[in-house]
């Protein structure tokens, strides 16, 4: 197995190409410890000849690689898997159910034009994580409902915070996201190119 945990990109890839290159394995196994390097490693298997599978391991991704003799091996520099495309990924931490402080009506109204116009984002919002008092957004009786379902469906990913759903006793009313955990969050939080926080 090679252990690429600790290497920032591109190096889990130059190791890779490395060993595939020294050695031509018919299988092949890399550790890495963020997202972003086990999409690069997996893909670069790819264009080497291997089909490529990856698997949590806790706080890890293990890639495995199986040579496939019908595919062809690519020739394609390791720098093209930095993670730039990562990089591109925007995140937003909405952590209360109204923007600013002073005027609570003013700041919910605030709250729900930001969420209306963040579709403006375009590709690159990629996930909404909704922790404390922002969870009551993504729940039964909010103005946010609908423009927060209709960029669920557009691709972005929208994580809710179970805890705080529990602490506020709305489990049963979340009506939009998935129900994450801390380690969701946090990971979540690595592996984005850019945050806002609101």
């Amino acid at each position: 197995m090679l252990d690429c945990k600790g290497l920032a990109c591109p190096q889990p890839v130059i190791r890779t190409k490395e060993l595939i290159e020294n050695e031509a394995p018919d299988t092949i196994e890399v550790l890495v410890d963020n997202e972003a390097a086990s999409q690069n490693v997996s893909r670069f298997m790819g264009t080497q000849g291997y089909e490529a599978s990856v698997s949590p391991q806790g706080g890890d991704w293990l890639i495995s690689g199986r040579r496939n003799p019908d595919k062809v091996a690519q020739d394609v520099p390791p720098e093209v898997f930095t993670c730039s495309t990562e990089d591109a990924r925007m995140l937003v931490f909405v952590r209360s159910d109204s923007m600013g402080r002073g005027d609570d009506k003013l700041g919910a109204g605030l709250m729900k034009n930001f969420l209306l116009t963040l579709k403006e984002m375009g590709p690159s919002l990629w996930r909404i994580i909704f922790v404390n008092a922002g969870v009551r957004l993504c729940c039964e009786g909010s103005e946010s409902l609908e423009p927060l379902k209709e960029l669920e469906n557009s691709g972005v990913s929208i994580l809710v915070c179970g805890t705080c759903l529990d602490f506020f006793k709305l489990l049963e009313q979340k009506q939009v996201g998935e129900t994450t955990n801390m380690l969701d969050v946090v990971t979540s939080l690595q592996v984005a190119g850019k945050v806002i926080t609101v």
